[in-house]
């Protein structure tokens, strides 16, 4: 019986190294873990204003574009109305002196 007990403390005994050990290594992969997630934030950290200047850019550069066309509408809007006006001033003209002679005739 003796041997018994004896095997059984040494069973307990290794049981309790066995978990000891687990519960290190498990310690060290946390802290390596959260090692690695700091290394992590500090990377994006540094790579933030990177991603702010690459996003502001694109910003700017489609603002840029959309007011290029909102410009190029106006002209050509402009040049629409302008060439409408040519193209009406002479009938205006016709018109008002029509009006006028026949006020004045009155």
């Amino acid at each position: 019986m003796e041997d018994t007990l004896k095997r059984l403390l040494n069973a307990e005994s290794r049981a309790n190294e066995i978990t000891a050990e687990a519960e290190r290594n498990a310690s060290k992969l946390v802290q390596e873990a959260m090692d690695e997630v700091q290394r992590m934030e500090l990377r994006f950290q540094d790579q933030t204003p990177e991603l702010r200047k690459a996003f502001i850019d694109k910003g700017e550069k489609r603002a840029k574009q959309s007011l290029q066309e909102l410009q190029r509408r106006y002209d050509e809007q402009l040049s629409r109305l302008r060439t409408n006006a040519e193209e009406r001033e002479e009938q205006a003209l016709d018109a008002a002196f029509a009006f006028l002679m026949k006020t004045t005739e009155k």
